[in-house]
């Protein structure tokens, strides 16, 4: 008989260092082939299946891994490597109990073990129990000082202890011992950030990114910092680069949304949570962006509906609260929004907290309690430009003008479009201006222009020469005001000069208090022949002749309380014998059917600027305007002028008068509560009745007088 050839005998030594070699240089299709051809011809061989099961960790498919591992350990139960990898399969499955038992068994099988002792304290991390995961870490380090990875986690320990700087130090260290560990670059950036270091935070990023300029972390936590910066479209930029590299992300997507949210493209903003959302459905940080979304367009309603779900979510998250009470302070409900903030800051102290409650605190008109809350907020973080900002506001509310002048030059910091001018020269504040030069400068708004433009003689009488810089629609209103004064419009080269100061900082110059404002009116008035052009357009009656603002912009921070339905305005223009003059240039798309049949003589057609608006103002008899920069052109010509104000209203009105020490002829009408403009029309219709009866004498040049 011819003799049969064997199979020649596998040789399993050799198949499993070929498979190893694989495994080491992430050849991991070959090097499961070969773990697995072992294990066909010796089922329960330890190393090909707890190598194998690594591999499988390594490509994602954890459930598998475990089976593997464990069949390993049973048998052999004595491999401190393998509980270890066990443990940290089972971290990943998010099974952190077993995985700590995993864990202390490799240690006490090998108690100098690092990478176990390293694995057990990102488990005790994440179970919350951050001392011992520290003193896990040090025991890692302890057995291999130079372990780079050990000390990184160590530092995010100390950093969920709260112990920022000793972290920072552990970062340092470990970058001393692996100076291109990208991960301990980025953990410190973050650090650092948590410091309020945040030029050092973003070149550890930097750096991070010099080593590793895919690194998808990094190009988060760099978007992430420069949107807090306030550049989002910077921010928005690193954000999709790291969604190209990592486009699993949820964090990442819901980064983009705030980032699209602060450029005002809400779609996207919702395309970028509803990303987040798909990717982590209990993800409750981007429903409350979500939220955020809806209060930025206004619609109020819906994002109390998301700060609500968020709160089902989780009942204990202090941002939804805050965030909610925010949202019932725009809808007038400062009450609620009291509540919501007092349980945010039962659950976290944090600083803007304070600040809002201390808004919603002054806008119920309890001064003190709004006070306290501000100063509770600036001892918390005493840079908050927010908070010493809104404390001088209610500073000069009050009358405290002296630290109200004082605190108003935080305007600067705050994180908002106005900016400080970048001049060389110091600001004015007080000194000598004997044989100096000094420029004077709008930055806000209108109004606020008109109303603090009657410093300007006074700098005038101190000053060798004063040079005025103003917005394009003053400059034809100032007038004699300005003789002596170099007068420019906003963007026009300037000459030298010696000292510079914004026209709003003039009260702090001055030092200015409630009995010494330069209240003598009028201090504007209208060129004469804007004012002989508009006196003959103007209705010849004997009637009188009232001013009419009852809206201002609708993009105003404050217009949904300071504007009105033109509706509402009935009563009073039902009031007989009146020959009522809108002195608006635009209107409500809601106001023009109302204003077609009510008794109001359009000019918008024909108002031009501020130097017509003001030649009608003379024509006439009585402004009646809510807060708009026409009250304030009104009070400055020194015109009989009523100022309908709403219970929320700016901090120049002051509290709880009738009449303002910034304009003698202005009497204020006040809404008695939140939201209520009929008891303040009737007050104006029954007021404007008796007014009517009196006889007035008109402005100059125009015949007769009136009488009911």
């Amino acid at each position: 008989m011819a003799n049969l050839q064997s199979k020649p005998k596998l040789d399993i030594t050799d198949l499993l260092r070929r498979a190893v070699a694989h495994h080491q240089h992430r050849q991991l299709n070959e090097a499961e082939a070969l773990y697995r051809q072992v294990l066909a011809v010796q089922p329960g061989n330890f190393d090909a299946l707890h190598l194998c099961g690594v591999l499988l960790h390594q490509r994602g498919q954890a459930a598998e891994a475990l089976k593997l591992i464990a069949r390993a350990l049973k048998t052999n139960s004595r491999s401190a490597a393998a509980h270890s990898n066990y443990g940290i399969v089972l971290a990943v499955l998010d099974r952190h109990e077993e995985a700590l038992r995993s864990y202390e068994r490799a240690v006490a099988l090998k108690p100098d073990y690092a990478e176990a002792l390293n694995n057990r304290g990102n488990t005790l991390r994440a179970l919350k129990r951050n001392e011992d995961a520290l003193v896990s870490f040090e025991r890692a380090i302890a057995a291999r000082p130079n372990y780079a990875e050990a000390i990184n986690n160590r530092g995010n320990g100390l950093v969920e202890l709260g112990r920022c700087e000793e972290a920072l130090a552990s970062y340092e260290q470990a970058l001393e011992r692996q100076p291109d560990y990208a991960d301990a670059m980025i953990n410190r950036g973050k650090c650092l950030i948590l410091l309020k270091r945040n030029d050092e935070a973003l070149a550890s990023f930097d750096r991070a990114l010099k080593y590793q300029p895919h690194n998808a972390a990094a190009l988060k936590e760099r978007g992430h910092l420069l949107r807090d910066r306030k550049q989002p479209a910077e921010a928005l930029a690193n954000l999709d680069q790291s969604l190209a590299l990592a486009p699993d992300n949820a964090e990442t997507h819901a980064g983009r949304a705030l980032a699209l949210l602060d450029l005002k493209h809400f779609s996207e903003a919702f395309i970028a949570c509803d990303q987040a959302l798909a990717l982590k459905p209990d993800y409750v940080e981007a429903v409350v962006t979500r939220g955020n979304i809806f209060h930025e367009m206004r619609s109020y309603d819906e994002a109390i509906k998301h700060y609500d779900r968020a709160l089902e979510m989780r009942p204990d998250f202090a941002q939804a609260y805050g965030n909610r009470a925010n949202t019932l302070v725009e809808l007038n409900r400062p009450a609620e929004a009291l509540a919501d903030y007092d349980r945010a800051l039962a659950i976290k102290s944090y600083a803007s907290a304070f600040v809002n409650r201390g808004l919603a605190l002054s806008y119920l008109d309890r001064p003190q309690e709004a006070f306290d809350s501000f100063d509770r907020a600036i001892t918390l973080e005493p840079e908050l430009a927010e908070a010493h900002w809104n404390k001088a506001l209610l500073c000069l509310s009050i009358g405290d003008f002296a630290q109200g002048w004082r605190g108003y030059e935080w305007r600067w910091r705050r994180a908002t479009e106005l900016m400080p001018r970048e001049f060389t020269q110091p600001q004015w504040r007080g000194e000598d201006l004997t044989g100096k030069t000094i420029l004077l400068h709008a930055e806000q708004g209108f109004g606020d222009s008109i109303q603090f433009i009657r410093y300007l003689p006074m700098v005038r009488a101190k000053a060798e020469r004063v040079i005025l810089e103003l917005p394009d629609g003053l400059l034809s209103l100032i007038g004699e005001l300005a003789d002596g004064v170099t007068i420019l419009n906003r963007g026009a080269t300037l000459p030298s000069f010696d000292l510079h100061c914004p026209l709003m900082s003039l009260p702090l110059a001055f030092g200015t208090t409630v009995s010494t404002i330069p209240a003598s009116v009028p201090y504007l008035r209208a060129s004469a022949d804007r004012l002989a052009a508009w006196r003959a357009r103007m209705p010849r009656e004997a009637t009188p002749r009232v001013g009419l603002v009852w809206s201002g912009r609708a993009d105003h921070k404050n217009d949904h309380n300071r504007s009105i339905a033109l509706s509402r305005l009935q009563p009073l223009l039902a009031v007989p014998d009146v020959r009522f003059i809108s002195l608006q240039k635009e209107y409500r798309e809601a106001d023009l059917a109302a204003l077609n049949s009510a008794p109001i003589m359009r000019l918008d057609a024909t108002l031009n600027d501020f130097a017509d608006t003001a030649a009608v103002i003379s024509e006439l008899d009585l402004v009646i305007v809510v807060d708009t920069a026409t009250a304030h052109l009104a009070g400055a010509m020194g015109k009989p002028l009523w100022l309908l104000l709403s219970y929320i209203q700016d901090w120049r009105w002051m509290r709880g008068r009738a009449d303002s020490p910034w304009y003698p002829t202005a009497m204020l009408f006040r809404q008695p509560e939140i939201g209520d403009w009929d008891a303040v029309i009737a007050r104006v219709a029954q007021k404007l009745t008796a007014f009517v009866k009196k006889p007035v004498p008109r402005p100059s040049g125009i015949a007769g007088q009136f009488s009911a």
